[in-house]
């Protein structure tokens, strides 16, 4: 007795139960069902162009597909593992629309093109969406940027008070992160347009298909060059991931700083309410949960990437089996990434900044020990001599418990002869801050000039 699977003529006996659930893809392919349909449509007419196939069966086919479509749309398909995939799925529900002509649908292409094509499809579509929300959140650190060139905080280094900046500078440096996210997923397009349909199995086809033809309809770029590396490359999945990984880490990074800057030691932001949660014990407590989520979830997108990374590393040309497990993990990562860029959006659009905080935070450290430091060296010390001088200072400040600007000139003086009383203006944060401005630092003149050049990079993309 024949299987009764669609590809089984040479099968003799059903697979077993387990085999068959065990090897279905369906529960997450179906994903891909729109994009499916899409290349099926694309397929068939460039068979009708080719005269592969009757413009009769061409008609036939074309509009049961579009009944799929529409009942796609109204979530009306109902799909089954015995059909293992959405490929086979979407073909038995045609076949029970218009009958045996629906089998010609396969001619000139395989289930290993097609899941490519697929693939490339719904990444395809959703990288202009990853643009736009990146873009997005760019545009919001710039505005906030923009309202806070003169809001002074501490700098740090190894999480310690190092010398005091502009708040905007902080916003700057994850803005030019972004745009160099951004330039990466700009780049996957390119290689995710990439047009596998027409490389068949892996060797090609005997009839006269038009790959090109077929390109155009589905508004691909370009068709890959050889059949082997059309049903078998995975890069674009795998720079997808990697882009998505390395975007998630800047924005795990700026959340392990918020999440300090949010506490009661530091007190520099408060996250609205509709981007925190309380505590079920605890009635006071407001946490930072979307903060802490974000960062949690860059792990799950990290493993994504590595996943996909082993199970590419060992297969032999051209489809394997193993490729079936190059999707769940693409779907889950833009479920993540999306919903990531639009939440962190959201809340900093809603953050209220303590600026009065910030900047009395600068006023009780040594944070202008390098002005100092400076300031002698601009009088001729040599700097590292300038650097022992001011750390004798901050020594003794330490041990007395004041700051350098308490100090007394006649004490200054005692550390060198070269300090006079125009030391105490430079010794003022926002002094310190407005003076540095070599190209990229803190200072407000570089700062605007940051802004201006934030505000060319957004109006060209």
């Amino acid at each position: 007795m024949m299987s009764k699977k669609l590809w089984g003529g040479r099968f003799q006996a059903e697979t077993n139960q387990l085999v068959d659930d065990f090897g279905a893809s369906i529960g997450f392919d179906q994903l891909m069902a729109e994009e499916d349909l899409m290349g099926s449509l694309a397929h068939v007419k460039m068979l009708g162009h080719t005269g592969i196939l009757k413009q009769d069966e061409v008609e036939q086919i074309t509009t049961g597909l579009k009944s799929l479509q529409d009942e796609l749309k109204e979530g009306k398909l109902q799909f089954s593992t015995a059909n293992e995939d959405i490929h086979m799925n979407l073909e038995a529900l045609l076949t029970e629309r218009i009958g045996p002509v629906a089998g010609k649908l396969h001619t000139a292409r395989s289930r290993n093109d097609q899941v490519a094509t697929d693939f490339h499809l719904y990444v395809k579509r959703r990288l202009p969406q990853i643009l736009a929300a990146i873009k997005e959140l760019q545009a919001t650190l710039l505005k906030l940027a923009e309202k806070n060139v003169k809001t002074v905080m501490p700098g740090y280094t190894h999480l310690q008070h190092a010398q005091p900046i502009s708040l905007a500078q902080s916003f700057l440096a994850y803005f030019n992160m972004l745009q160099r996210d951004y330039e990466r997923f700009e780049f996957n397009q390119k290689h995710t347009d990439l047009l596998p349909l027409g490389a068949a199995a892996l060797a090609g086809t005997t009839f006269p298909i038009d790959r090109e033809y077929t390109a155009q309809e589905l508004e691909f770029d370009a068709v890959y060059p050889n059949s082997l590396d059309a049903v078998s490359d995975r890069d674009f999945a795998l720079e997808f991931l990697s882009n998505c990984s390395i975007l998630m880490m800047h924005l795990s990074r700026f959340c392990e700083e918020l999440s300090l800057w949010v506490s009661q030691e530091f007190n520099f932001v408060e996250l609205s309410d509709a981007y925190t949660t309380g505590s079920s014990i605890m009635p006071q407590k407001k946490n930072p949960d979307m903060v802490e989520l974000i960062r949690g979830k860059t792990g799950r997108v990290y493993g994504h990437l590595i996943g996909l990374l082993t199970t590419m590393k060992g297969l032999p040309l051209a489809y394997n089996k193993d490729l079936q497990e190059d999707k769940e993990g693409v779907f889950d990562t833009v479920k993540t990434i999306l919903p990531t860029l639009k939440i962190f959006t959201g809340m900093l659009q809603t953050m209220k900044i303590n600026k009065e905080q910030m900047y009395a935070s600068t006023e009780n450290d040594y944070s202008n020990a390098t002005e100092l430091a400076d300031y002698l060296a601009s009088k001729g010390v040599p700097f590292r001599e300038a650097h022992g001088i001011v750390g004798q200072l901050v020594f003794k400040g330490i041990q007395e418990h004041r700051n350098l600007q308490e100090m007394s000139l006649a004490e200054l003086q005692a550390a060198s002869p070269l300090i006079e009383n125009d030391v105490y203006h430079e010794l003022q944060p926002e002094v310190a801050v407005e003076r540095r401005n070599s190209l990229g630092g803190t200072g407000f003149k570089s700062i605007q000039q940051q802004i201006e050049q934030a505000q060319q990079t957004l109006a060209q993309e």
